[in-house]
């Protein structure tokens, strides 16, 4: 899969305390990971939750949500926040995420 972009998930990385680490390995399986629905995503990571277009990871033990589009007819994946659990909970980011 194709991560847009390694960049942006980094930048929001140093944001979060600690979560350097683990944002790095689940970029690094997601840039090897061929998922072709999101059924496929869920069997690497059980934990993902998929609201609308929208799927979400979890990072450090639930600290952080990763909050994604993933398209897998085109192998994308866009990185799109970076919240903490309770910023995640407040739900601001639905204003923004298609769904």
């Amino acid at each position: 899969m194709n991560v847009i972009s390694k960049r942006g998930l980094m930048k929001l990385a140093k944001k979060r305390p600690g979560a350097t680490e683990e944002l790095t390995e689940w970029y690094k399986t997601a840039r090897r990971a061929d998922w072709t629905r999101p059924e496929d995503v869920r069997k690497r990571f059980a934990s993902a939750d998929q609201i609308g277009d929208v799927l979400v990871f979890d990072i450090c033990h639930n600290d952080y949500r990763l909050i994604t589009t993933v398209d897998c007819p085109t192998k994308r994946i866009f990185v799109k926040a970076l919240p903490s659990h309770k910023e995640y909970d407040r739900k601001e980011w639905m204003k923004w995420a298609k769904h």
